[in-house]
């Protein structure tokens, strides 16, 4: 059953029963119309709770049936409106979760108790639209459009705690929820309800409130880009403002509508999807790893106190796994001590703010300078700078000083693999962590397989990267793996069009109108200059290696930019140095603001190699930054270095700001069309012959050939195409 009652005493218990998290599709919505109407018929019904099996409360919505056309058809609000107007009371009892439409039930309900460890939200701008059963009606009602504002635009999911703090619940309990909601029952049968139905209720407001609003839309533009479902959600407050309630549901109604039509939900839905299939990887031989058991990493290490080793030592003692870390001198010891102290205290801060004893799930970190202490960690991650002699060494060490069954992890950006386990007399326990600078804060992790690691071993990374709530991708052994791999290509572009033209603010502004968090010349300056420049100098493509006599813009018969080189020569290596591509108010300083000296530096470079500069077209940037992108992506699905589209988008919707709103590379390739962008790199390639990153790939030019199925069928046609090549 969807949703069963039960009675104790006078009140009756009806239960959402929609595994695994009790959404609410169109069966459960037909079974809370029925056993609702039963109970407030029931002469013996004096009050009712309502409350989620399995301790969870309801996740909301059944994504799989969002459309407009699901709308017609029996809706929560409608739900919400029979058990806001019953005269007999209704008590929610949220365990675990209550978010989106969840929560809207909630808030339908006369009175909520939380579990102390639920959580609270309306997170559906995440997927691209709004509240549509009265979220953005009530919430503001009750809590205010401060508050509600902050709870609805940001998605945020809000701790009980907090969320009794605010009002949004009204008590908060340790023990059996549903037992403490059905005493809360009992106490207000009789009592009068008027008060607790929210659409009923004026908003809180003030004169200033239309400016504050008008502020906020402005601010979400800017924060937000081009994502619509923020602006919708702010304009549907407004209206819970501006309007009675039942003017308000119509306004909220059709801007879910408006949004639906801009087809960002689709993408954010393919998203959120995709986040959730990418780990469904068939291994070479044959077997699949979330099928065998991960082993329990009840103890780790982590070599290395830099940004990433920090990070990660932060990552892992705030899911109560105990750290072993391991430097390689005192002073850099006591650097890394302090470092990773202050950022345990923010956690500790953060849990106090959630109503949670200080180190409640903080484990211990304990320091050292003695390889020998890691002898009985069950993992190991190195996180030291990318040099591949050096992590030899180090993994050479581990060898000797850890037990036998410990897992090997080594933190590369893009280093091969199967070279670093060939030094140890585990190859099998060896696998690739490719985490994101700040690791503690950014989601996505690359998981790289080596030739001979294990199902086990990648099952036990797999399952780490859950624990520590990333979003955690298994990939092959390439260099540069996935997400840098794709970054070459269209760094390269955008250093190409710059040599033709254009300026770092032209291309980084057409990038971020379309959504990227950030310009790849921003990007650069803040990452370093220097990083990519000593890569290309031990590749022999800058600096004393490369052959004398090779041509500036030419290396091994290919197009080479040796812009970014030049800017290193000189000491600008971006953010830390106080200037790089732009000028900043000081070393270390975040505000990028344009420097005359570039364009002097670019017009003079063209000069002295007689580009004749082409004019700004936006429309140009975009095609051949993109398309470099897309047309890289192809090539890592015909390599099998990723098991499908969903890889590659979700690692650069995670890891590289791209807007997810857009549903990741592929995906918008598929939006655009792949005879279009196949049509487009022909072009460029053929304008660029000696720039091989926009030659068509094989895989796209065949799936053109067989119709550019659309990207649910991609996976299918993929490996069908990638086995016969």
């Amino acid at each position: 059953m969807a949703a069963t009652r039960r009675l104790s005493h006078t009140v009756a218990v009806i239960t959402i029963n929609n595994p695994p998290v009790n959404a609410l599709g169109s069966s459960v919505c037909h079974a809370l119309v029925k056993e609702f109407g039963e109970a407030i018929k029931d002469s013996s019904v004096k009050a009712i709770v309502l409350s989620g099996a399995n301790g969870k409360f309801s996740a909301g919505a059944d994504i799989r049936e969002f459309s407009t056309s699901a709308l017609k058809t029996i809706s929560l609000e409608d739900i919400n409106a029979t058990i806001e107007a019953s005269r007999k009371p209704v008590v929610a009892a949220i365990d675990g979760v209550a978010l989106g439409g969840g929560l809207e039930l909630a808030l339908a309900c006369h009175y909520r108790v939380a579990n102390a460890q639920s959580r609270v939200g309306l997170p559906e701008v995440l997927i691209g639209i709004l509240p549509a059963a009265g979220g953005t009606q009530r919430l503001p009602r009750l809590i205010g459009v401060p508050a509600a504002l902050d709870v609805i635009v940001r998605g945020r999911h809000v701790p009980a705690t907090e969320a009794l703090q605010l009002g949004i619940v009204d008590e908060v309990v340790q023990g059996n929820t549903v037992n403490a909601a059905i005493q809360l029952a009992r106490k207000v049968i009789g009592t009068d309800l008027d008060k607790r139905r929210l659409s009923t209720n004026h908003v809180p407001s003030n004169p200033n409130m239309e400016i504050f609003l008008d502020n906020a839309v402005e601010k979400a533009k800017k924060q937000f880009r081009r994502a619509q479902a923020p602006i919708a959600c702010i304009q549907a407050i407004r209206a819970s403002v501006q309007k009675p309630y039942h003017h308000g549901i119509k306004k909220e109604r059709e801007l879910f509508q408006s949004l639906w039509a801009t087809g960002q939900p689709q993408a954010l839905q393919y998203a959120f999807f995709s986040e959730r299939n990418v780990g469904k990887w068939t291994h070479p031989s044959g077997g699949r790893w979330e099928t065998i058991a991960p082993k329990p990493v009840r103890t780790a290490a982590v070599i290395g106190l830099g940004t990433m080793g920090r990070g990660i030592v932060t990552s892992l003692a705030r899911v109560n796994i105990p750290v072993i870390a391991l430097e390689q001198d005192a002073q850099q010891l006591e650097i890394g001590k302090k470092a990773v102290n202050g950022l345990l205290e923010r956690e500790a801060e953060k849990l106090i703010k959630q109503g949670l004893a200080p180190g409640t799930k903080l484990a211990s970190v304990r320091f050292t300078l003695d390889f020998a202490e890691l002898s009985d960690v069950d993992l190991v991650i190195e996180a030291v700078y990318e040099n591949m002699e050096l992590k030899k060494q180090i993994f050479r060490k581990l060898s000797t000083f850890c037990k036998p069954d410990a897992f090997l992890c080594t933190n590369t950006s893009g280093l091969d693999i199967d070279e670093i386990a060939s030094v140890t007399n585990r190859p099998h326990l060896v696998i690739g962590t490719h985490f994101f600078s700040p690791a503690n804060i950014m989601r996505l992790l690359e998981v790289v397989r080596g030739h001979q690691t294990s199902l086990t071993t990648i099952s036990t990374a797999m399952s780490l990267g859950k624990t520590l709530g990333k979003v955690a991708v298994l990939v092959g052994n390439c260099p540069l793996f996935v997400g840098n791999r794709l970054l070459g290509p269209y760094l390269d572009q955008a250093n190409y069009l710059l040599e033709e033209g254009y300026y770092p603010e032209e291309v980084d502004k057409t990038l971020e109108d379309f959504g990227f968090a950030m310009g790849p010349f921003r990007m650069m300056d803040l990452a370093g200059l220097d990083v990519g420049w000593r890569s290309r100098m031990e590749k022999g493509l800058t600096g004393s290696k490369v052959p004398p006599g090779t041509p500036a813009r030419q290396r091994q018969g290919y197009r080479y930019c040796p812009l970014p080189d030049m800017l290193c020569e000189m000491g600008r290596f971006g953010q830390k140095a106080g200037k790089g591509w732009y000028q900043y108010e000081k070393p270390g300083g975040r505000i990028a603001q344009s420097d005359p000296w570039i364009k002097d530096f670019l017009q003079e470079y063209r000069n002295t190699h007689q580009i004749k500069p082409k004019p700004a077209n936006p429309e140009v940037i975009l095609e051949r930054c993109l398309y470099a992108l897309i047309n890289e992506g192809f090539r890592v699905l015909e390599d099998g270095i990723a098991s499908g589209p969903e890889d590659i988008d979700v690692i650069y919707n995670n890891g590289y700001g791209f807007p997810k709103y857009r549903g990741g590379i592929m995906y918008h390739a598929s939006t655009v069309g792949l005879a279009k962008v196949l049509d487009a790199l022909g072009k460029y390639h053929k304008e660029n012959p000696d720039v091989p990153s926009m030659n068509p790939a094989f895989l796209l030019k065949k799936l053109v050939a067989v119709g550019g199925p659309p990207i649910k069928e991609w996976k299918t046609q993929v490996g069908t195409l990638v086995n016969k090549l």
